[in-house]
This record gives C-alpha cells, sequence and structure tokens, in this order.
C-alpha cells in the first residue's frame, strides 16, 4: 500500500481527461477541499493531488463500510491520516462532514466519468 496511488488502478491518458472533465463542475469543490485539508493550491498538479485523495478516500469509505472487509492494519492507519487531515483545525462535524461528503462524492463523480470515456 505504502508508495502506491489509487490513480494507478487508472489508464493515465484516461483519468487526465476524465479530471478535466470533473473539473469544469467541480473546481470549487476542490478548491474547498483542498484548503479544507491544507493543501496549497499554488503547487504543481494540485488537481491531481486532491483527486487522488478523494479516491483513497472513497476506498476507506468501502472499508469502514463493508462488514465483509477485514481489517488491513495499513489500510485502517491510511484512513485515520486521512480523516485526521480532514479534521484538524476545524471547530465541529459539520465541518468535516462537508469535506467528507466533497471528497467522497469527487471520487464517485471521477470514476462514472471515467467509465464513460472511450
Amino acid at each position: 500500500m505504502q508508495g502506491s496511488s489509487a490513480l494507478d488502478k487508472y489508464d493515465p491518458k484516461k483519468a487526465e481527461k476524465a479530471l478535466k472533465m470533473l473539473l469544469i463542475d467541480r473546481s470549487n469543490e476542490f478548491r474547498e477541499l483542498s484548503i479544507g485539508i491544507g493543501y496549497p493550491t499554488t503547487s504543481k498538479n494540485w488537481e491531481l493531488i486532491i483527486l487522488n485523495y478523494c479516491l483513497d478516500f472513497g476506498e476507506c469509505f468501502v472499508a469502514w463500510s463493508d462488514k465483509s472487509n477485514s481489517s488491513d492494519h495499513k489500510q485502517v492507519h491510511k484512513c485515520m491520516t486521512l480523516m485526521r487531515q480532514i479534521g484538524i483545525g476545524k471547530a465541529n462535524m459539520t465541518e468535516v462532514s462537508k469535506l467528507q461528503n466533497i471528497a467522497y462524492r469527487i471520487a464517485e463523480d471521477f470514476k462514472e466519468i471515467y467509465k464513460r470515456i472511450e
């Protein structure tokens, strides 16, 4: 798991096209999540970093919600790290939940767009 990227599962050219299409409608959400987790929007390819974060977060949701999924220590640690990034500096659970929903929705929308690209 260490050193791997959630984007490694996708064809790079299709993933890039899907990201560009997703950014047309979701650029504000990308920016809000980036600011929320403390990642600078001025760095090169920051949208790709945020997309990867969202895909990782989506995998965490599956791990948390699937009763048949065994608890891999590395996956649990990774998920807790992602949650910590979202939670740092937030005043309440509403702020945290909003960012969680943004991350999950970006991941799901990316996967849907990716599937439709030929």
